[in-house]
């Protein structure tokens, strides 16, 4: 029988960074196209690699207290519109529902681009004494927001996500869940996606609509682009007055609780593939590949070299996420597949390895080779796995490193552009959101964050209008 045609070569990465990243959704087939503009299809494997996202990230969540809830997909219009900044924050993006059936709504509904109302709403009828406090929340749900430019993953009008919502006593309390859970995503994608990330503060102009303080991870992609992976939000008390939502506290008195945020999305899968991806297609953190090791039986026609494969994965089985390909594919076929879809691990194992009692193990991100005794299997594969993770997150962290600019002024940033491209720029800046807006009107770049550790700029001079800067700030071209 003759082969199937090989594994189709890819777009150059650094030829055309968006059509390369097509064609990996495409080929590797994580997404596809539908008729529903705006909006995709995730195939398995791009779903396989969601739900070991969720898996891992809702382990997390339970450890830290956290319950799962499930709210309606729909908003009545009177209750969105409660909390003024934030109705207005999401009015651009919003999807109206004004017909049931054939009758029109005496109120239209909005489809869910977020969940902050409805969860007010619900706290209002459950909340009444410190005794109830605090809800700690989480929802996985999809939500719906009319994006004008879609990507797969990156942007689309419905994706998938976690909304975290918690609710609070005290402000100390509220505060101190926004950070952890600002933490907990940033362990999340440096350990579990091998994704470096900068922890940091958003400016006034660039909060979350009805936040007192939203804070982020930002990563650096390969192309220089920053990719927001994550957000925790503070809210202090404000829906908690627009909703009066109101308990009585330890001292008899009426009280407005404070609220949190937080999310993460599918744009997760988006930066997985624009961090770690190369000319072959997907490089996946062994952490949420679908398939962590692929065997690939070397000469399988001839006798025992199936049954040994098949005596592998049974091994492996317990302990990894194994796979055995023993289709009629040629080997070359197998090798080119398996690399395209960012499998860390391949194991070969032929008429020869089998005399000899070993295997060859190679690894996706470095392509390089190794012999491991059989006897030595199981151990020799965390090891490997181990050293992919680790392997990646160097590169991804050297890729950041060799991108991160410093910057005094905004001809430095022009001419910094001009000679490197995109990039994290560290700046100073004043604070004044009229040089933020000058920032980006004369350079390109946006502000992305006021990194946690704020680095000292007591003798820095605001990059926009040379008074002195009150924060250094990370600028970039983001997605």
């Amino acid at each position: 029988m003759q082969d199937k045609k090989m594994v189709k070569e890819i777009t150059s990465r650094d030829a055309d960074f968006a059509k390369w990243y097509t064609d990996i959704v495409k080929k590797a087939e994580l997404a596809e196209y539908t008729s529903v503009k705006g909006c995709m299809v995730i195939r398995p494997y791009g779903y396989a690699i969601w739900e070991n996202i969720q898996k891992i990230l809702d382990a997390k969540f339970k450890e830290t207290g956290h319950e799962n809830v499930c709210m309606p997909m729909f908003i009545p219009e009177g209750l969105l519109q409660k909390e003024k900044d934030h109705v207005e924050g999401f009015a651009p993006e919003v999807a109206w529902v004004t017909y049931g059936g054939s009758e029109k709504l005496e109120e239209r509904l909005c489809v869910r681009p977020t969940s902050e109302t409805l969860f007010c709403d619900h706290y209002a009828n459950i909340i009444h004494s410190y005794r109830d406090l605090p809800k700690l929340y989480n929802q996985w749900v999809s939500v719906v927001r009319w994006e004008k430019t879609t990507r797969p993953f990156l942007r689309t009008r419905e994706f998938l996500w976690q909304e975290g919502h918690t609710i609070h006593a005290t402000a100390e309390e509220a505060i101190a869940e926004t950070e952890q859970m600002l933490n907990v995503y940033a362990d999340f994608c440096e350990n579990a996606l091998a994704i470096p990330v900068v922890k940091g503060k958003k400016t006034e102009s660039d909060k979350f609509a009805g936040a007192e303080a939203t804070y982020a991870i930002e990563a650096l992609m390969h192309d220089g682009k920053a990719l927001q992976a994550g957000t925790s939000h503070y809210f202090g008390d404000g829906f908690a007055r627009a909703f009066d939502i109101q308990f009585t506290g330890k001292d008899n008195k009426k009280q407005y609780p404070f609220q949190t945020s937080w999310g993460v999305t599918t744009r997760l899968i988006g930066a997985i593939i624009m961090t770690h991806g190369d000319d072959n297609g997907l490089v996946l953190p062994p952490a949420v590949a679908p398939i962590q090791a692929v065997i690939i039986p070397i000469a399988q026609h001839k006798p025992g070299v199936l049954e040994k494969a098949a005596e592998l994965r049974d091994r492996l089985k317990n302990t990894v996420r194994v796979k055995l390909d023993d289709t009629d594919q040629s080997a070359g076929w197998k090798f080119s597949e398996y690399e395209m879809k960012g499998v860390p691990l391949r194991i070969e194992i032929g008429p020869k390895d089998i005399e000899a009692g070993q295997c060859v193990i190679a690894m996706r991100h470095s392509g390089e080779k190794v012999i491991v005794p059989l006897d030595e299997l199981e151990a020799k594969v965390a090891e490997m796995l181990q050293k992919v993770h680790d392997g990646i997150f160097r590169i991804a962290l050297d890729n950041r490193t060799k991108k991160t600019y410093n910057c005094g002024s905004i001809d430095e940033i022009i001419s910094c552009r001009a000679e490197h491209g995109d990039g994290f720029i560290l700046a100073p800046w004043c604070g004044d959101e009229a040089c933020e807006d000058g920032v980006k009107e004369q350079t390109g770049v946006t502000s992305r964050c006021i990194p946690l550790d704020d680095p000292d700029c007591s003798d820095e001079k605001c990059v926009c209008c040379g008074k002195d800067a009150q924060h250094m700030v990370y600028w970039a071209i983001a997605y």
